[in-house]
């Protein structure tokens, strides 16, 4: 771990990037690729799955970059699935125009290029140079500091080797999908009076990023929030939005307080907005725009996080946030609460004072339950709250019904799964909750009989899921990725009306008296088995600095893993949460198979000055981190050791 040149850690043996395999190419005009074709450019490979926010981060990172060096400079996005739905083709052109990506993709179905790279975490970025060798092999997000030095090296010594080429890259665009409505994320029953003289529905039109009040046919528009272009202004006449998904109405007494109706979930810009709906005008409540890492910073920092996220219970404007998915306006807690979808956390906001705090969730990735702060939580994306006072979450990426269960403490929680096994494990079964299956669901909703209907997302379904026998059911299938359901309870007979996003439409959907019950079988995320040796285990994770940036010592050492496993009895030794980089696990010779769960992390800070190299007052500092499921298989003459990259360079 040093802040050398980038340049000079390029190891004396260069490693030759390996083809580009897949089923297609997106976004080239029909075009095939080959590292060949793009001979002369610095190619970066970005290995994506359109369900990871992460990964999705990581397009926000490249953006500008791209756009600075798109003479010299080509990303080509592999998407390797980790889902079933993420392999199916059309589901992937969808993403591909959803989250506005503007470079070549390549449909990597059967891992074959993700294999080629060695690639073991969703994002991973690869770097190849002009002549068409590896230099740098980087995972998870945050990378486009370290980028922004290493391509303008990279140019300088190609340009001086001959071996750089100018000139357009072999995007081409897509034809755009139009309509009232592009890719809507979530839905709210706005009352009389509240917007319109009559019920009317908000929604958050995502791909057009804006807010739209919608009439009854769910085509009429009543008022738009967001001039429909992509940005973070408030006002009333321009005000923008940066893909808004989650929204809540806040109680009639509290907003006339406050001076807003509806808090709004600004995904990409890292901040909740409101909305007045008397005046039209759209103001910033929290966020400062800049995304938040996670709470804890890395083994050690200072007590109030500044530099890794601020701190919380400050201004609000100053707090940085990381993907807020969805909103809830709570009655049981008097807050709103928020499904923190980039940490892996549920946050709170309190609208009169502005405070925004952590309710449940320590911002590690997985499925843990039990108290609210040490609970794992993965990519929450979905809210509602029954009469009791139980908040329920749809936790997308372990495909999981999880519930936030108040403890008689004023304001907190205990962690609950319903339905849910694991960040890898899914499918679509129905039955007793222990052996249901969802495929990473983005929406839930409470029905009149305390039963919970979930848009199970990636199954093209609502499920439903009965407390009171744990029993769980299918109530209709065949949508286009539904990321919201929602409860109409109007009429006579109430009807869900689903956010189908895939198709830009919102959709009555009668509750079926009798469920439907389909078992089409569990799955688990297919990837690469390591063969490993039981007993004395080496764990490496790879970390090198960016130039001018220096390991943060400043509050003891900067570096972190925190290691578990799947089962539990695989390991025997070297668990837990402890400095460095570096560790001895011992591996157990009962166990056949299993996961080892490892997550990295290293804080860095720009520039040094002095002799001793200390970190400038108010530098801009960075928290890397990634985390790993690896499967692995035991036997007499697998690995002894294992090498991660979290910055790797070669």
């Amino acid at each position: 771990m040093t802040t050398e040149n980038a340049t000079s850690v390029r190891s004396a043996t260069r490693v030759r990037a390996s083809e580009l395999v897949g089923r297609k190419w997106l976004n080239t005009g029909g075009e095939q690729l080959s590292l060949e074709k793009l001979r002369g450019k610095i190619v970066i490979l970005d290995f994506w799955t359109f369900c990871c926010i992460n990964c999705l981060h990581v397009l926000d990172e490249m953006r500008p970059l791209e756009e600075q060096y798109s003479d010299v400079l080509v990303t080509v996005g592999v998407h390797s699935p980790k889902f079933e739905h993420e392999a199916d083709p059309v589901a992937i052109a969808a993403a591909v125009e959803r989250y506005e990506i503007h470079h070549p993709v390549l449909d990597d179905p059967e891992l074959d290029t993700w294999k080629a790279y060695a690639a073991r975490a969703w994002p991973t970025l690869v770097v190849v140079d002009p002549e068409g060798y590896v230099v740098a092999h980087l995972s998870g997000e945050g990378h486009a500091d370290g980028l922004a030095v290493l391509i303008p090296e990279l140019i300088a010594e190609h340009e001086a080797k001959g071996t750089l080429h100018r000139g357009n890259g072999p995007y081409v665009a897509p034809e755009p999908t139009s309509g009232t409505l592009r890719f809507p994320g979530k839905a709210l029953l706005l009352p009389a009076g509240r917007g319109s003289e009559r019920d009317s529905w908000l929604v958050s039109d995502t791909g057009h990023h804006r807010v739209l009040e919608l009439a009854d046919d769910f085509d009429t528009i009543l008022a738009a929030y967001g001039d429909g272009t992509k940005g973070h202004v408030d006002g009333a006449e321009a005000a923008r939005f940066n893909e808004p998904q989650g929204l809540t109405l806040l109680p009639a007494e509290l907003a006339a307080r406050v001076g807003y109706d509806v808090v709004v979930a600004d995904s990409v810009n890292h901040r909740l907005r409101g909305i007045s709906l008397a005046t039209g005008e759209v103001t910033t409540l929290a966020g400062s725009g800049v995304q938040r890492l996670l709470e804890a910073g890395p083994a050690r920092v200072d007590d109030d996080g500044a530099g890794y996220g601020g701190p919380l219970g400050a201004d609000p404007l100053q707090v940085a946030l990381s993907s807020p998915w969805d909103v809830l306006w709570s009655e049981s807690l008097q807050t709103v609460v928020i499904a923190m979808a980039g940490v892996h956390q549920i946050f709170a906001f309190a609208p009169e004072t502005g405070e925004v705090s952590i309710l449940a969730g320590n911002g590690l990735e997985g499925l843990l339950d039990g108290a609210a702060d040490s609970a794992w939580f993965a990519q929450s994306s979905g809210l509602a709250e029954g009469p009791d006072g139980v908040i329920w979450v749809a936790d997308s990426e372990t495909s999981a019904l999880r519930r936030l269960v108040p403890t008689g403490d004023s304001g907190q929680v205990t962690v609950e799964t319903a339905i849910g096994k694991g960040l890898f494990d899914f499918g679509f079964r129905d039955g007793e909750a222990a052996e249901a299956r969802l495929q990473h669901p983005l929406g839930v909703t409470v029905l009149p009989d305390g039963s919970v209907a979930i848009a199970d997302t990636y199954n093209g379904a609502v499920r439903r899921y009965d407390p009171a026998s744990g029993v769980v059911s299918t109530l209709t299938r065949g949508l286009a990725e539904p990321s919201d359901v929602v409860l109409d309870p109007r009429g006579a007979e109430p009807l869900l009306v689903v956010v189908e996003a895939n198709k830009h439409q919102l959709v009555y959907v009668p509750i079926p008296a009798e469920a439907q019950q389909v078992d089409e079988g569990a799955s688990q995320t297919q990837r690469p088995t390591s063969p490993v040796a039981p007993g004395s285990f080496d764990l490496t994770v790879r970390f090198t600095a960016p130039t001018g940036q220096k390991l943060d010592y400043r509050w003891g050492d900067p570096t972190q893993l925190k290691i578990s496993s799947t089962p539990p009895e695989l390991l025997v030794s070297g668990g837990g949460t402890g400095e460095g980089l570096n560790r001895t696990l011992e591996l157990s010779s009962e166990v056949s198979e299993g996961i080892l769960h490892i997550t990295a992390r290293a804080a860095a800070c720009d520039g040094a000055e002095g002799p001793d190299g200390e970190i400038p007052d108010h530098a801009a500092c960075h928290l890397y981190q990634q985390d790993w499921g690896i499967p692995v298989v035991l036997t007499a003459d697998g690995d002894t050791e294992l090498v991660l990259d979290l910055r790797g360079m070669d």
